[in-house]
C-alpha cells in the first residue's frame, strides 16, 4: 500500500510542469474525467490503482471525443469515428476492471440509457 502512494506522489510530481502549461481546455476535460473517474468507483468499487488507470482512460477517450467533434463537426463520419473510440474505450476499459467490477459498470451505464429513453 506504501509502494502505491509513492507511486502516486511521484506521477503527480511529475504531472505538475505538463498541468502548468495545460490551457483552460485541458482543465475542463481533466475535471470531466475526474467527475466521470469517480462516479465510476463509486459503482464499480475501483481500487488505488484502477482509479488511476481509469482516470487515465477517460481523460484519453474524452480528449479523442473532443477532437473529433472539431474536426468532423456534425457529419457522419463523426458518429462513425465516435463508434471506434467508444470501442476502444470499452476494450481498454475491460482490461482494467475485474469482472464483478466490467458487470457492474456494464449494469449501470444500462440503467443509465433506459432513464434517458424515458
Amino acid at each position: 500500500m506504501k509502494k502505491l502512494y509513492v507511486v502516486a506522489i511521484l506521477l503527480a510530481s511529475f504531472a505538475v510542469p505538463f498541468t502548468t502549461q495545460a490551457g483552460s481546455g485541458d482543465e475542463a476535460l481533466k475535471g470531466r474525467a475526474a467527475s466521470l473517474t469517480r462516479r465510476m468507483s463509486e459503482t464499480t468499487k475501483l481500487d488505488e490503482g484502477q482509479y488511476l488507470k481509469v482516470k487515465q482512460l477517460n481523460l484519453r477517450m474524452l480528449s479523442e471525443v473532443a477532437e473529433l467533434k472539431a474536426r468532423y463537426g456534425g457529419t457522419a463520419a463523426l458518429d462513425e469515428q465516435l463508434a471506434q473510440v467508444q470501442m476502444r474505450y470499452e476494450w481498454d476499459l475491460a482490461a482494467i476492471l475485474w469482472p464483478r467490477q466490467m458487470a457492474a459498470y456494464t449494469q449501470s451505464k444500462l440503467n443509465v440509457m433506459a432513464f434517458n429513453g424515458r
